[in-house]
């Protein structure tokens, strides 16, 4: 590098979902809002919920903590809107936790949604106690610094996605989708047809259905070889 960067950069300006997006994914399941975007858009599997699963959803608060470093999530307090998402990128590093129940409990305080991170974090019993929906690539007892450097409210790649300020954010039992903001229109838009394929299907299942429709036009005959 040239120079040292700053202890902490941050940006305040981005755009933000509408109330009435966000009730669109409010209680959609992840499932549901990843085939709405062609398959796509979970972060990696071992991002899990600590304790039980909650539901969330919100606008992406976004933070580069860095590997063993958590000053940019303390900075994320600062700059956090109720409802929002803190969303931090370590670099996936798992040497220390990025954050504890102190940290969660504060989010909590001052409105946050749902903390999700890359990294890992520490103080299972009270992060379960606080009751913030609390997402991790797992646990440790280490502790991490808070020497920076640190950003909030820029892009940042986490759980092998790229997250921008403002998408939205949806976690349940599953795991935790992102929405991009381009895209939100768009997947309201086929959220509402998955729906109704969904129901329908559901409702054949219930009445018996043994294999999916579409086998009966794929295996067509002399598509399939049968050896007794």
């Amino acid at each position: 590098m040239i120079e040292d960067p700053p202890l902490l950069t941050v940006r305040r300006k981005f755009p933000r979902p509408s109330a009435a997006q966000l009730a669109v994914f409010a209680d959609a399941p992840t499932g549901f809002v990843v085939d709405a975007m062609n398959g796509r858009g979970a972060l990696d599997y071992r991002i899990k919920p600590i304790g039980k699963p909650q539901r969330f959803c919100g606008p992406a608060l976004t933070c580069e903590a860095g590997p063993g470093d958590v000053l940019a999530v303390c900075g994320a307090l600062d700059e956090a809107k109720a409802g929002d998402v803190i969303v931090c990128a370590t670099d996936s590093f798992t040497a220390t936790a990025v954050t504890g129940d102190l940290l969660i409990g504060m989010m909590k305080n001052i409105g946050v949604a749902a903390f999700v991170t890359d990294g890992l974090v520490r103080d299972t019993p009270g992060i379960i106690g606080v009751g913030l929906p609390c997402y991790a690539a797992g646990v440790t007892p280490n502790s991490p610094v808070k020497t920076g450097p640190g950003t909030i409210g820029f892009p940042v790649v986490v759980g092998g996605l790229a997250v921008e300020p403002g998408d939205i954010v949806l976690g349940d039992e599953d795991g935790v989708v992102i929405v991009p903001f381009a895209r939100i229109d768009e997947t309201i838009e086929h959220l509402a047809t998955i729906k109704k394929i969904e129901a329908a299907l559901e409702a054949k299942v219930k009445a018996g259905l043994r294999r999916p429709d579409f086998m009966d036009k794929i295996l067509k005959p002399g598509s399939v070889k049968v050896i007794d």
